[in-house]
C-alpha cells in the first residue's frame, strides 16, 4: 500500500562547519590524554614520551597533575577555551583571573540540554538540583562526580589550580615542541579547508575525522572541528548550546610533512581492499543485501577462513560494516571514494 503524505515538506536540516586549532587546544588535550588512565595505553604517544612527559614535570605540576585526574578538570580547561579565541596563554589566564566566582562555574559546567534551569539552581546551591543532574548524567562517564566536584570546590582553588595547570603544561611539553605541532595543527587544518569545498557537511565532517557519521539534527546548527595531535588516534565528542564538537585526529601526512605525493593512508588502504577479485564480489553481494559471514562463505565457495580475512580488510578500509552477525556496505565510504582520489590528485 502506498504512502499518502498530506504534511507539510520538512527541509533536511543543515549544519556549517568550522575549522580552529591552536597550541591552547593541545596543551589542554594533552593534559586529558595524559590523566585519561583507562585510554592512555591505547595513544599513539609511545611510552618513553610519555614518560619523557612526566620527567619534564615539576612536583608541584605532578600535584596539579593528580588534582586533574581526581577531579576531570581537563574538561574546564576545554570549556573556557570555547568562550573565545584566545591568542596567547597569557590572555587565557588574564581571562580566568578576571571572571567572577559564578560566572568561572556556570562556564566549567557544560551544556546539558534541557537541563539548564536545573544548572541555574545548582550555581544557587540546590542539592536537589545537584541529584536531578546526577540522575539525568548517570550514565556518564564522569559528570555526576564533576557536577559535585563544582558545587563544592572553592573558586579560588579552582581558578588557581586552572592557571597553574595549563601553564605548567604548555611550559613543560608544548614550548619545546612549539614550532612542530603548530606546523602539524596549521597544515591539517589548511588541508581539510581546500577539501571542504567539495563535500556536503556531513560527508565533510565523516572525511575529516577518519569515519565518524554525524547526520544533521534540528538542535545544531554548527559542528567545530579542533586538529589535535596528542590524543591520537582517537577523535573526542562534546557538547556547546547549538554546536556539536570534535577534537578529531590530524591526518598522517600533517604530521610527515613529506612531499604532496604522499597519499593519505587510509586511501591507500581502500585502494589496495579494491584491488581483489573476491574483495570486489563480496561488495557487490552485500550491496544488494546485508549478509552473514556464513552466507558468503557459501556464495563464494570459499573457505570460512579466507572469507572472514576479505571481511576484515574491507572493514579496516572502512568499506563495510558489521552490525551482529551481518555485514553491509558503507554507502558514503564507496561514494566519496572518487572524491579522496580526486584530492589527492589536485594538491
Amino acid at each position: 500500500m502506498g504512502l499518502l503524505n498530506t504534511g507539510v515538506k520538512q527541509k533536511r536540516e543543515k549544519y556549517t562547519v568550522e575549522i580552529k586549532c591552536s597550541l591552547l587546544w593541545e596543551s589542554a588535550l594533552g593534559i586529558a590524554a595524559i590523566t585519561n588512565e583507562s585510554l592512555i595505553n591505547t595513544l599513539e604517544l609511545s611510552d618513553k614520551d610519555q614518560a619523557g612527559i612526566f620527567e619534564s614535570l615539576s612536583v608541584e605540576m605532578k600535584e596539579q597533575i593528580e588534582y586533574v585526574q581526581k577531579n576531570n578538570t581537563w574538561k574546564t580547561l576545554l570549556q573556557i577555551l570555547h568562550q573565545k579565541d584566545f591568542t596567547d596563554l597569557t590572555s587565557f589566564n588574564k581571562y580566568i583571573e578576571n571572571l567572577s566566582s559564578r560566572d568561572l562555574k556556570q562556564i566549567a559546567i557544560p551544556y546539558l540540554g534541557n537541563a539548564e534551569e536545573l544548572k541555574n539552581d545548582l550555581l544557587n546551591g540546590s542539592e536537589e538540583a545537584l541529584k536531578k543532574l546526577q540522575y539525568i548524567t548517570q550514565e556518564h562517564s564522569f559528570l555526576p562526580s564533576y557536577l559535585e566536584f563544582m558545587t563544592k570546590v572553592p573558586s579560588e582553588e579552582l581558578r588557581g589550580h586552572l592557571i597553574e595547570v595549563m601553564s605548567g603544561w604548555y611550559e613543560a611539553v608544548i614550548e619545546q615542541n612549539k614550532e612542530k605541532l603548530e606546523t602539524i595543527l596549521l597544515r591539517d587544518k589548511a588541508s581539510k579547508e581546500r577539501m571542504m569545498k567539495n563535500l556536503e557537511a556531513d560527508q565533510f565532517v565523516e572525511w575529516a575525522t577518519d569515519g565518524v557519521k554525524y547526520p544533521p539534527e534540528p538542535s545544531v546548527h554548527k559542528v567545530l572541528l579542533i586538529p589535535q595531535y596528542i590524543y591520537r588516534p582517537w577523535n573526542i565528542e562534546a557538547d556547546l548550546e547549538g554546536v556539536k564538537v570534535f577534537y578529531y585526529s590530524v591526518a598522517n601526512e600533517s604530521i610527515s610533512g613529506e612531499s604532496k605525493y604522499v597519499p593519505n593512508k587510509l586511501l591507500v588502504q581502500q585502494l589496495k581492499a579494491l584491488g581483489d577479485e573476491n574483495r570486489l564480489k563480496i561488495l557487490k553481494m552485500i550491496k544488494e543485501e546485508n549478509l552473514s559471514l556464513q552466507a558468503l562463505t557459501n556464495k563464494l565457495g570459499l573457505g570460512k577462513t579466507t572469507v572472514h580475512h576479505h571481511l576484515k580488510i574491507l572493514k579496516s578500509a572502512r568499506l563495510i560494516s558489521q552490525k551482529a552477525n551481518e555485514y553491509s556496505m558503507n554507502n558514503t565510504t564507496i561514494e566519496k571514494l572518487p572524491e579522496d582520489l580526486k584530492f589527492y590528485l589536485k594538491k
